[in-house]
């Protein structure tokens, strides 16, 4: 697998922050962490939305950034931002283009 941050270019990265905004959380990392219940639902949404917000409830010791980046490498998505308890990932959909 290919890291996904590496094939984005910084304007690509601006154009989809610009779409953030209006975007609501669509999975919840909750008490019992990243999950792989959590981790194949996450992968849905990418399969269908491409770019995801994922809220994280984040439990003493554990880092915004860790959690994003085991994310990442588990659902090969690129991590475009992280702001307060949410992750924002994207992952481009290789069978919408066919």
């Amino acid at each position: 697998m290919t890291n996904l941050t590496e094939d984005l270019h910084a304007h690509d990265i601006r154009e989809l922050k610009g779409k953030l905004h209006h975007l609501k959380p669509v999975v919840i990392v909750g008490a019992n962490g990243l999950t792989q219940a959590v981790i194949e639902e996450i992968d849905r949404a990418l399969e269908t939305h491409e770019l995801i917000k994922v809220r994280t409830l984040l439990s003493a010791g554990e880092e915004l950034t860790d959690i994003a980046h085991k994310i990442c490498e588990k659902t090969n998505s690129a991590l475009i931002q992280t702001i307060g308890h949410i992750v924002a990932i994207y992952r481009k959909n290789v069978l919408a283009e066919e």
